[in-house]
């Protein structure tokens, strides 16, 4: 036999040995490949036999993209110009999730708006309904003094040309009412199908939110990671107010297209700008002392206060950093206050390492 290709393939059988305990060591083969055999079911001989069970498949929902889990070191990614010393660094987990690619848009938001009008009339009232849930439009008017805002109350929400525009006006409680109304839409036909139910729409977290706007970025300033609000061609890469007293240098003077701009590495479009974001937390000062850092939540029903991120079209660049953090009361309604939904990934609870394999 010829010496070389006795070495040659000597060496090709110990890599394949080698893959092989390293793929049996990092659990591939048996995650992938299981135990084989015919499949139990429940009990068997006196003994419980129960595997998974069958015709479960959590699917993207429509709208939405993946957010694969990781860590990252969560908090201020520039110099903390106000010195509010209120996202102090520190490092976190976030399991994977789904998430709205863009702001919930008007015609979106009409969609639940419609159906309480029409099934809940009887349980809400129709004065709690457009209270509470429909939009205030008159926000456009309310939130800026001496300005021209009467055509926006008039065409923003119900006028078609503004259809894929964010809806604004939305108090965190109706955010969070949208996300129920929401997942039983989901869940009634779900059951119609016969189908298991997926896990239900909600608003993201604070950390959430950071994590899934920095796209898998260590220490991203913006979403699109670098320190600047311009591309090399000097084009504004987000819906902000870059110049003093010009809002239109970067193309959309007030909210400009829930899909406007490049979307970030996950995606995920206007994460910086256009409309700041209702979170799920409560806020305080000292959040980074008291949360885990495993999925960390601040979850205070007694606090009024919940945390906004991302800025808005009306805010100045240090708004739009992935670090920094506002609050406003929930029961508020602003012309530059948004939100977007999210939904737990059940399917893919893998780290990094899983996901190696």
């Amino acid at each position: 036999m010829n010496v070389k290709v006795f070495y040659r393939d000597g060496v090709k059988s110990l890599l394949l040995i080698a893959a092989l305990m390293l793929m049996q060591s990092c659990g591939f083969i048996k995650s992938k490949f299981g135990k084989g055999g015919k499949e139990e079911s429940g009990i068997s001989n006196g003994e419980i036999t129960a595997t998974a069970r069958k015709g479960f498949k959590q699917t993207t929902p429509a709208g939405m993209v993946v957010i694969p889990s990781g860590s990252f070191v969560m908090g201020q990614a520039d110099e903390d110009i106000a010195s509010s010393m209120n996202n102090m660094n520190r490092r976190v987990t976030i399991s994977s999730f789904f998430m709205d690619d863009t702001e919930i848009t008007n015609n979106e938001y009409r969609q639940f708006v419609n159906a309480l009008l029409v099934d809940s009339v009887s349980v809400l009232g129709e004065e709690e309904i457009m209270s509470k849930y429909y939009p205030d439009t008159t926000v456009w008017k309310k939130d800026f003094a001496y300005s021209n805002g009467d055509p926006f109350v008039e065409y923003y929400y119900q006028h078609p040309g503004f259809d894929t525009y964010p809806v604004v006006g939305v108090s965190w409680l109706a955010a969070q009412y949208f996300s129920k109304w929401r997942t039983n839409l989901l869940h009634d036909f779900q059951n119609k199908e016969g189908q298991f139910n997926s896990t239900g729409f909600r608003l993201p977290s604070e950390a959430e939110w950071e994590w899934a706007a920095r796209g898998g970025r260590a220490v991203a300033k913006y979403p699109w990671g670098n320190p600047y609000t311009m591309n090399a061609k000097g084009c504004f890469l987000a819906n902000f107010k870059p110049q003093r007293g010009n809002y239109d240098a970067d193309g959309y003077p007030y909210t400009g297209p829930a899909n406007a701009y490049n979307p970030n590495d996950f995606g995920l479009y206007n994460m910086a700008g256009n409309v700041a974001e209702w979170t799920s937390d409560a806020y305080t000062d000292n959040a980074t002392a008291i949360v885990w850092d495993m999925n960390p939540e601040y979850d205070n029903p007694d606090e009024p206060r919940k945390v906004v991120k991302g800025g808005s079209w009306k805010d100045i660049a240090y708004y739009l950093q992935t670090g920094t953090r506002t609050f406003e009361y929930e029961t508020e309604r602003r012309a530059f206050i948004g939100f977007r939904c999210v939904m737990d990934n059940v399917n893919d609870r893998g780290g990094a390492r899983a996901r190696r394999r």
